[in-house]
C-alpha cells in the first residue's frame, strides 16, 4: 500500500513571524495574521491568514500536469472551511523534514495525503474555533464556521479568521489522531470542479517552468555526453572552446550514471545557450566506450528469442501444478508478445538552474522527487543534505523522466565549480532523447489452458528483459500478483535477464503500460478460443467479489467486476462486434474498464471513441481535473500503441534526434470522443494520473484485431 503521512500532536512548535502569530502544527501547517505589510510572497508551512481574510495554502507536491497543486489545497481548504474564492495557492520549497513526503509519481498524492491534508485543515478551523470561544466567553462548541468567519448563531457574533489568527497560535495545540473531520454529506469543496490555478498564466506565457527560470547574472551551460550510455570521459581539448568570446569553461562531471570518480557529461559553460551550445561543435572529446558499444536494439532481439525458447532463469510466481493442468487442458493457447524501449518525450527538456554560494547550493529544479535529488546532489558536491535549498518549478511533462536527478546532480557540481555565478543547465531535444532514462523493452511467451467448461485452468509466461545477477534493472519488474495470476489456479510467472547499457526509469503507469498490453491481449485470444468475449472471460474468472492480497496492493475482485459491467453497459456492449476492443486493469490502486471503436477508410486507422469506467473509491475530490487526467491517459496510451513509438539503439547509443523519430499523439488521430465514468465505492479514494492508461492499449489492439481478423502481437501497432 502506499505509504501515509502521520501528523501528531507531540512536534507541534510555536513560533513567531514579523508582521503576525505563526503556529506550525506538526511542522505540518501554519496560521499567520500577515500584516499588510508582510510580504506576499513569504509561504510558512501549508496555511497563511492574510489580513483581508484571504488564506494562502502551500501546494507541497511538485506539479506536471497532474492538478496536485488544486488538489491538496482543496483538502485544506474543506476542513477549514473556506470559501474557494478566498483561497490563494503557492507553490512551496522542497522540504520533507517541513513537510513530508513531496513527490509526483505512483499517483500517490491522494492516498497519502487525502487523510493528512484535511486534518491539517481541521486542525487550523478547531484553534481558530478555540479563539474565538475564549475571547468571547463561550462553549467551542456553540460556535460554527462558514466561509473564513467564526458565527454564533445565538448571539449573532462573527469574527473573520484574520481577525483571530494571533489568538489562535496561543492555544493548545490539538491532537491530530483525534480532530474531528468533516460528514462527505457536508463537502462543499471536495467533489467540486476547480480549474488549474496556473491555466491562465500558461495560456498567457507566464514563465512557470524550469526552463524559464531567469536569476540575475545568470550563465548557461550546454551538455555534452558520450553516445553510448555507459561511457566516460577519458580526456578531452577545451582549448578551442575557450577561444570562443563569451564561453567562461568547460566542466567534467558525474551524472550519477557511472561509477563515483568517473566523469560521463561535459558542460561548456557561457553567457547565452546557444553560444554554448554551438560550441560544443569545437570541443574534442575521447571516451572510454570499449565495453558500452557492443549493444543494439537488433541484438536484444536476437538474445530475446534464444531466451524465452529456453528455461526461465527464475520465477517471479508459482501456483499448483501449471505443466499438469496444461496437459490436461481441452484446449492450450500460445502466443509471443513484444513491446519496445520507450523515451518519455517530455516537451520540457531536461533543465536545472544552481548557484553556489558561501558553502551552500540553491537549485530551481522541475524535479518529481526532490528528496532523492537533493540526496544525490549532496553526495556528489561533497556537502550535506541541510547544505541545499531547492525551489519547485512547474514541470512541463515529466510522465517519470523527472523522477531520476541527473539533471539536478549535473547542475550542483556545475555551479559549484563557479561559485557565485547561477548557471541554468539545458538539455537540448537530441540530448533529451539519447540520454533518457527508457522503459525496458520486453519478451513474452505465454501459454494458457483452457477446461472443458471454458473456464481458465491454467497460465505460463517466460518474460525476457534486462538485469544482471538475477535482478531486473530498473522498471523492468514483474509484479507476483500480474493479472490474472492471483485468480487462475495453476501459475508459473518465470522471467530471464539479460544485459544492457542503457539507464532505464519509470514510465507513466510502469510495467502496466507493457503488462496490460501483454495479457490482457492474450486473454482476448484465450477467451476466442473458450467461445467467449473477454469481459464475460474477465468475470467467470475473477469469481466472487473477495479481496486478494498483493506484493503491494490487495486486488479486490469486485471492484475490478463493477468497472467492467460499468463500460460494457455505457458502450453498449454485445459481445465480439467488428471495431470495438475491451480492455482491463488494475493499476496504482485503481480498476480502470475501457472500450474502443475504431473504424478503417482508405487504409487509415482512426479510433472513433474510447469508453472509460474508473473506481478510484468514494470521492473524485476535482471531477474537472479527474475527467483531464482521464483524457490524457487514454491519449497517451494510444500515442504509445498506434504512432511508431519506439527507442532504437545501435552501437550503445540512441539513435532519434527529434519528434520525426519518435512522433507523439497529433490532434487529427486523436479520438473524436472519450466518454468516462466513475464507478464510487466505499473505498478511500486514490490517485489518478496513471490508472486509466494501461487498459486502452490492449483494447485498441483487441478492436484492430476484431475489425482487420489481424492479431498484433508486437508494439507499436502496425497497422496496414
Amino acid at each position: 500500500m502506499t505509504q501515509t503521512v502521520a501528523l501528531s500532536r507531540r512536534s507541534f512548535l510555536v513560533a513567531s513571524m514579523a508582521g503576525g502569530a505563526v503556529l506550525t502544527l506538526d511542522a505540518s501547517v501554519v496560521l499567520a495574521a500577515a500584516s499588510a505589510t508582510a510580504p506576499a510572497d513569504v509561504l510558512n508551512a501549508f496555511v497563511r491568514i492574510n489580513a483581508d481574510n484571504t488564506v494562502t495554502i502551500g501546494a507541497k507536491n511538485p506539479e506536471i500536469g497532474q492538478g496536485v497543486k488544486v488538489m491538496l489545497p482543496m483538502l485544506i481548504a474543506e476542513e477549514m472551511d473556506l470559501a474557494w474564492e478566498q483561497v490563494r495557492i503557492e507553490q512551496t520549497d522542497a522540504d520533507e523534514k517541513l513537510y513530508g513526503p513531496q513527490v509526483a509519481g505512483g499517483s500517490s498524492a491522494t492516498p497519502r495525503n487525502w487523510i493528512p491534508m484535511r486534518q491539517v485543515g481541521a486542525a487550523a478551523r478547531e484553534m481558530l474555533v478555540m479563539a474565538a470561544a475564549k475571547k468571547w466567553g463561550v462553549d467551542p462548541a456553540t460556535l460554527s464556521t462558514a466561509s473564513g468567519t467564526v458565527v454564533q448563531t445565538s448571539s449573532g457574533k462573527t469574527a473573520t479568521f484574520a481577525s483571530l489568527a494571533k489568538d489562535a497560535a496561543a492555544q493548545t495545540p490539538p491532537d491530530l489522531a483525534k480532530v474531528t473531520l468533516k460528514d462527505p454529506a457536508a463537502f462543499k469543496i471536495i467533489g467540486t470542479s476547480k480549474p488549474g490555478v496556473d491555466v491562465p498564466k500558461i495560456v498567457k506565457g507566464e514563465p512557470l517552468f524550469g526552463i524559464d527560470t531567469r536569476v540575475p547574472g545568470m550563465v548557461h551551460g550546454a551538455v555534452v555526453k558520450c553516445p553510448a550510455h555507459g561511457g566516460t570521459v577519458a580526456s578531452f581539448d577545451d582549448a578551442g572552446v575557450k577561444a570562443i568570446p563569451g564561453v567562461l569553461g568547460v566542466v567534467a562531471v558525474n551524472s550519477g550514471f557511472v561509477p563515483e570518480g568517473k566523469a560521463d557529461t561535459l558542460v561548456i559553460v557561457a553567457d547565452s545557450w546557444w553560444k554554448a551550445s554551438k560550441a560544443r561543435e569545437k570541443l574534442a572529446v575521447k571516451w572510454d566506450d570499449t565495453a558500452v558499444t557492443s549493444f543494439s536494439t537488433a541484438k536484444y532481439e536476437i538474445d530475446a528469442a534464444k531466451l524465452i525458447a529456453g528455461t526461465p532463469q527464475t520465477s517471479v510466481f508459482k501456483a499448483g501444478d501449471p505443466d499438469a493442468a496444461l496437459a490436461k487442458a481441452a484446449k492450450v493457447v500460445t502466443a509471443d508478445y513484444e513491446y519496445p524501449f520507450l523515451a518519455h518525450a517530455s516537451l520540457e527538456p531536461q533543465n536545472c538552474t544552481g548557484l553556489f554560494k558561501d558553502g551552500k547550493l540553491e537549485l530551481w529544479a522541475p524535479s518529481q522527487a526532490p528528496a532523492g535529488g537533493r540526496a544525490e546532489t549532496a553526495k556528489f558536491c561533497g556537502l550535506t543534505p541541510d547544505d541545499l535549498t531547492i525551489h519547485l518549478t512547474r514541470i512541463g511533462g515529466g510522465f517519470g523522466r523527472r523522477l531520476l536527478n541527473d539533471y539536478m546532480v549535473i547542475a550542483g557540481q556545475v555551479a559549484k565549480a563557479m561559485p557565485g555565478k547561477p548557471v541554468k543547465v539545458l538539455f537540448d531535444r537530441t540530448d533529451d532523447f539519447r540520454h533518457d532514462f527508457y522503459r525496458p523493452a520486453g519478451w513474452h511467451r505465454l501459454t494458457a489452458g483452457l477446461g472443458a467448461d471454458g473456464a481458465l485452468v491454467a497460465l505460463k509466461d517466460h518474460f525476457a528483459t534486462f538485469g544482471a545477477d538475477g535482478k531486473p534493472v530498473r522498471a523492468a519488474q514483474m509484479s507476483p500478483g500480474e493479472y490474472p495470476a492471483p485468480v487462475v489456479p495453476n501459475v508459473d510467472l518465470g522471467v530471464s535477464y539479460m544485459a544492457t547499457n542503457l539507464a532505464t526509469g519509470w514510465l507513466r503507469a510502469p510495467s502496466s503500460n507493457a503488462m496490460a498490453f501483454v495479457f490482457q491481449s492474450f486473454l482476448d485470444e484465450v477467451a476466442e478460443a473458450a467461445g467467449l468475449d473477454l469481459p464475460e472471460l474477465m468475470r467467470r474468472t475473477l469469481g466472487e467479489p473477495r479481496e486478494i492480497p498483493g506484493e503491494r496492493a490487495k486486488f479486490h475482485t469486485g471492484r475490478a467486476r463493477g468497472v467492467i459491467d460499468a463500460v460494457c453497459k455505457t458502450a453498449g456492449w454485445k459481445g465480439r462486434e467488428k471495431g470495438r476492443g475491451f480492455g482491463f486493469y488494475f493499476s496504482h490502486l485503481g480498476y480502470f474498464a475501457e472500450v474502443v471503436d475504431i473504424s478503417m477508410a482508405d487504409g487509415a486507422l482512426k479510433v472513433d471513441k474510447v469508453w472509460v469506467a474508473g473506481d478510484i473509491g468514494a470521492h473524485v475530490i476535482n471531477p474537472l481535473n479527474a475527467m483531464n487526467q482521464a483524457h490524457g491517459c487514454v491519449i497517451e496510451g494510444l500515442g504509445q500503441a498506434m504512432v511508431g513509438q519506439k527507442i532504437v539503439q545501435e552501437a550503445g547509443a540512441i539513435t532519434a534526434d527529434n519528434f520525426g523519430d519518435f512522433a507523439l499523439m497529433r490532434i487529427d488521430a486523436a479520438p473524436r470522443e472519450i466518454a468516462v465514468e466513475f464507478v464510487k465505492t466505499d473505498f478511500p479514494p486514490t490517485g489518478l494520473g496513471e490508472p486509466a492508461l494501461p487498459p486502452v492499449i490492449p483494447a485498441l489492439a483487441n478492436a484492430i484485431y476484431s475489425l482487420t481478423g489481424k492479431r498484433h502481437r508486437r508494439l507499436p501497432l502496425e497497422v496496414v
